[in-house]
């Protein structure tokens, strides 16, 4: 072992230095580009830092600043076009830049393939959105992007143009957007500055997310003034006009109030120029020198050039760049030039100290470095954004790409309403109508590519919301094109053309009012929830949203809480929405069990409080395995979906304990017709109806029905017995009947006949009034021994025929009624009725029966005994007028009396 460890150690120092030689040659200092430095140019994402090459293989980023994008890359490419960017352009190392950077400084390494030869430019670059962050360039080249700078006479120093092989000693190349101090103002106004004292001049930038039409005020208070400090300063605005392009003009303050001049005197918060009045022209008071300006990702930035001696003594204060020096600072609304005005004046900015406006004591030869990582606006697009309205149509035209905002671009983009490439902003349920006047050349569509142009020729998918090949038009034959988005469009899609790539820009779908996203909306029980639904193909998209604030919103399907299935939305402890599904089979927290449903486009929100849940799921679970629960949660569109809600403080995804449980829910399931688009509340029992219906099965039941029987089975029995059996039951059943129908008409304030209930009753209720009717006009009784006239026969078919036809009608409303109340109440509340009556109805029919039978067998017995006489009409018949022709009832003492009392007998020989 001591032998061979010499030899192991001197291995170990072969290998390092055998290492050291061989990345030594392959990390060498041969480029001529080794120790060039320069500054990144800004492009998005508010990216700034300074670039040096350290050798052939490697350069180090300091002053590192960058808002985080989706899949960020260093990449290369020969030159700053379009065309070589995008096409051309190439991964450059394995160092990604997936995060926030806060000035910060790192070395990175070139991929073993990559050399400085095969690079002119070298940029940050988002693979997904082909987006241009910021780059540097390496070679001669002059720079291409046009959209890189929108200075209206930028020095030469802020060019982006660098020469290879400038050494380190050599002045690096300025950025606009560098600069050697920065002063934080407020959390979101930064103050940045370069001196140059050789020169005699300090370059400043102002940088705020702020509005569009605001401005950023900056400037030197009047020396020795203690107090008032905005009296008497000088003071420049600046500022991003609508058009996109910065300004910066000299102020100074006479007044705090907005500029304006009457009787030929200036005052208020005035430009220098003003002050001047006619003798403004050719004057040179206005001594502020813009250099550049943009407005990026929601942050506006604007650089000036001051000098510290000014020769106008009027309305500019010299500057002791090593004397602490009272500065003041605001930000306000521009009021933009008018026909009287020609120029844009700040007004009052309000607001809080320090948030707002400010003063301090600065020294411009003191080092400052406050400003730790990019300003990040919250709104990120509000520079060209456009709404869209359903009643005006979005004009679609063409034009040259000046303020493209995502870098590098074509040469042509697609302009809306005029504007080059806005954001466009729709909402879902609200149809946008576009009027496409781009040319032939230019087919506009909706899509999932961030690029466009075919995506299927870059061997990606993208999926096609509006338009295609065939939506094309010109200003004389323009093309019209609806696109209505629906609660299912994602959020975030593009306009472009169908043939040239990165035409359009991006496509924002908000969240309009739910009864534009959906087809169909109810109030629940109590009016305490809305629910909407919307019906396509084998799917439905369901949202319910609560009226009143509370910590979750659930809905369920079901008649009660105890065996119906529920959507739970809810909040966690970060603020995250979630939509849970459940079965519930009790009462308790422990009856509710998680359940996994096929649900997409989930969301849940809270606004102020006050919930709403979304999803979308299948009519019909597709499930292989049948027994879990969730399989048999099946939607019928044609049947009544019976809904509940509750609603209470807190929900939580784990284990659920009695705290979980609701504080407010629906008194009663609300039955919503689906395919019909209503609902109506599930209704109890109501005592009124109750009591309807006991009457009606009183009447049609017993009553009626037993008139019916003591008029056929009960004349064998002496006397006129069965007739008052048989007229008291009918007139008691009949005046049942009207007090019966009155509670109805009165409980549901009047009866519609789309109920099949209604229309059998009503029917039967006609044919029973009848029935009085047709006694009234019944034909006289055939004397003794004469033949029954045919309208005798007719009048007793009828009055048999529509009697019983009126109690069986009636019996059929029974069971519609019964069947209309399972509606309303669950068929579980009513079956044990049902099987009552229709047991009840079997009895009758069984005692028919019998009764017919026995009166069958009495006929035969009759007519057996009695030999070879016939002793006269001893049997009444069916026929036996007992029903005066006069309206009044008589029985058969009556007829005995008319007779002198003494009744015949009629001897007749056998036969």
């Amino acid at each position: 072992m001591f032998v061979q460890r010499p030899v192991f150690l001197g291995s170990l120092v072969l290998g390092f230095f055998f290492f050291l030689f061989v990345d030594g040659q392959k990390c060498s200092k041969s480029s001529s580009l080794v120790g060039y430095e320069s500054e990144f140019r800004m492009l998005q994402h508010q990216l700034r830092g300074v670039f040096t090459v350290l050798d052939d293989c490697s350069f180090r980023v300091s002053r590192f600043d960058m808002l985080s994008g989706s899949d960020v890359h260093w990449w290369g490419a020969m030159t700053s076009d379009f065309e070589n960017m995008t096409h051309s352009g190439f991964v450059i190392s394995d160092h990604k830049l997936n995060q926030t950077f806060n000035n910060q400084s790192f070395v990175v390494r070139l991929l073993d393939n990559v050399t400085w030869d095969s690079i002119g430019v070298v940029s940050v670059w988002d693979l997904p959105t082909a987006s241009d962050f910021g780059h540097v360039l390496l070679s001669n080249a002059t720079e291409q992007d046009s959209s890189s700078s929108k200075s209206e006479s930028p020095p030469s120093e802020s060019k982006d143009a660098a020469t290879p092989g400038k050494s380190n000693n050599s002045e690096p190349l300025k950025a606009p957007t560098m600069f050697d101090n920065c002063k934080k103002l407020s959390d979101k106004y930064r103050l940045r500055w370069s001196l140059n004292v050789d020169e005699g001049y300090v370059d400043i930038g102002l940088e705020a997310t702020t509005g569009l039409l605001n401005y950023m005020a900056f400037g030197w208070a009047k020396p020795n003034t203690t107090s008032n400090l905005m009296l008497n300063a000088d003071v420049v605005i600046t500022g991003i006009r609508e058009d996109g392009f910065p300004f910066a003009d000299d102020f100074y303050i006479t007044k705090t109030s907005v500029c304006s001049v009457r009787d030929g005197f200036a005052a208020g918060v005035c430009p220098d120029t003003v002050y001047e009045g006619s003798d403004a022209v050719g004057s040179s008071v206005n001594n502020t020198k813009l250099v550049y300006g943009h407005r990026i990702d929601g942050v506006s930035f604007v650089r000036y050039r001051r000098p510290l001696n000014d020769s106008d003594n009027k309305f500019d204060f010299p500057v002791n760049a090593t004397v602490n020096l009272t500065v003041i600072w605001a930000l306000g609304v521009i009021k933009p030039p008018d026909v009287i005005n020609p120029y844009y004046l700040p007004e009052n900015h309000g607001g809080v100290e320090s948030e707002n406006y400010g003063h301090f004591s600065l020294s411009l030869s003191d080092h400052v470095d406050e400003c730790l990582g990019p300003l990040d606006a919250d709104n990120k697009y509000d520079q060209g954004v456009i709404i869209a309205d359903a009643n005006a149509p979005l004009v679609v035209t063409a034009g040259p790409s000046v303020h493209y905002p995502n870098p590098p671009n074509p040469a042509k983009v697609l302009y809306i309403n005029k504007k080059e490439a806005p954001v466009l902003r729709v909402e879902r349920g609200v149809p946008v109508k576009f009027s496409i006047e781009a040319g032939h050349d230019v087919s506009f569509y909706i899509t999932s590519d961030f690029l466009g142009g075919n995506a299927s020729l870059r061997n990606r998918t993208e999926t096609i919301y509006a338009g295609g090949q065939e939506t094309h038009g010109v200003l004389s034959s323009p093309l019209e094109l609806v696109w209505a988005p629906n609660r299912n469009t994602p959020d975030q899609l593009y306009y472009h053309s169908i043939f040239q790539e990165k035409m359009g820009w991006k496509v924002q779908v908000v969240d309009g009012g739910l009864s534009d996203m959906y087809n169909n909306s109810v109030n629940l029980d109590d009016q305490q929830v809305k629910f909407f639904w919307t019906i396509v193909g084998d799917s439905i998209s369901i949202a319910a949203r609560g009226e009143k604030k509370s910590g979750y919103l659930a809905i369920g399907f079901g008649s009660e809480m105890t065996n119906s299935y529920a959507y739970v939305g809810w909040f966690d402890r970060n603020g995250t929405g979630h939509v849970n599904t459940y079965w519930i089979d009790g009462e308790s927290a422990s009856s509710i069990h998680p359940t996994v449903e096929n649900m997409t486009y989930v969301r849940c929100k809270s606004e102020e409080g006050i919930i709403t849940l979304e999803f979308t799921r299948p009519l019909k679970p597709s499930c292989s395995h049948r027994d879990r629960p969730e399989c048999k949660n099946m939607i019928d569109p044609t049947t009544p979906l019976k809904v509940i809600w509750a609603m209470g403080a807190k929900w939580t995804d784990g284990q659920l304990t009695e705290r979980n449980m609701h504080s407010v829910t629906s008194q009663r399931p609300v039955r919503v017709m689906l395919t019909r688009g209503s609902a109506e509340a599930e209704q109890d029992l109501r005592p009124v109806l109750g009591v309807h219906g006991f009457m009606m099965f009183l009447a049609w039941g017993i009553l009626l029905p037993g008139g019916i029987l003591s008029a056929r089975y009960l004349k064998h029995i002496k006397g006129d017995g069965w007739f008052k059996i048989h007229m008291y039951l009918q007139c008691s059943g009949l005046a049942i009947v009207f007090l019966g129908l009155l509670f109805a008409v009165a409980e549901l304030n009047g009866f519609s006949f789309s109920s099949s209930h209604v229309k059998f009753g009503f029917t039967a209720i006609v044919l029973a009034c009848a029935q009085p009717v047709n006694a009234w006009l019944r034909p006289a009784k055939p004397a003794q021994g004469e033949l029954m006239s045919s309208k005798r026969l007719i009048w007793e078919y009828s009055h048999s025929i529509v009697g019983q036809s009126a109690v069986v009608i009636g019996v059929v409303a029974l069971f519609t009624g019964m069947k209309h109340l399972g509606e309303r109440n669950g068929a579980e509340n009513v079956d044990g009725l049902n099987w009552a009556l229709g047991l009840w109805v079997f009895l009758g029919v069984v005692t028919v029966v019998y009764l017919e039978y026995r009166e069958r067998g009495r006929r035969r017995a009759r007519n057996l005994s009695r030999g070879n006489w016939v002793l006269g009409n001893v049997e009444e018949d069916d026929s036996t007028d007992l029903i005066d022709s006069r309206g009044g009832f008589r029985d058969k003492d009556d007829e005995e009396g008319r007779n002198g009392g003494r009744s015949e007998i009629q001897l007749e020989p056998l036969k």
